[in-house]
């Protein structure tokens, strides 16, 4: 993973946090699993998935992420 990666993972979080959200990433480490590297988001006070979780969890890309929390999905 790259400093601009890892930045933008860091940056998400945080803007997921201050909306009541927490960012969660695949624990998957297998490449060829069908939710390698994808993530879901979760509201933080009733703990239920908010996005990510169709059509099976964490299936979301960074970038989905991204624009959800800037409000454009």
């Amino acid at each position: 993973m790259d400093n601009a990666e890892k930045t933008r993972e860091n940056r998400s979080r945080r803007a997921a946090d201050r909306q009541g959200f927490i960012l969660k990433k695949s624990p998957r480490r297998d490449p060829r699993a069908y939710d390698y590297n994808g993530w879901m988001i979760v509201d933080k006070f009733t703990n239920s998935v908010v996005a990510g979780g169709h059509p099976h969890g964490y299936s979301m890309s960074l970038e989905d992420v991204e624009a959800f929390l800037e409000g454009d999905e």
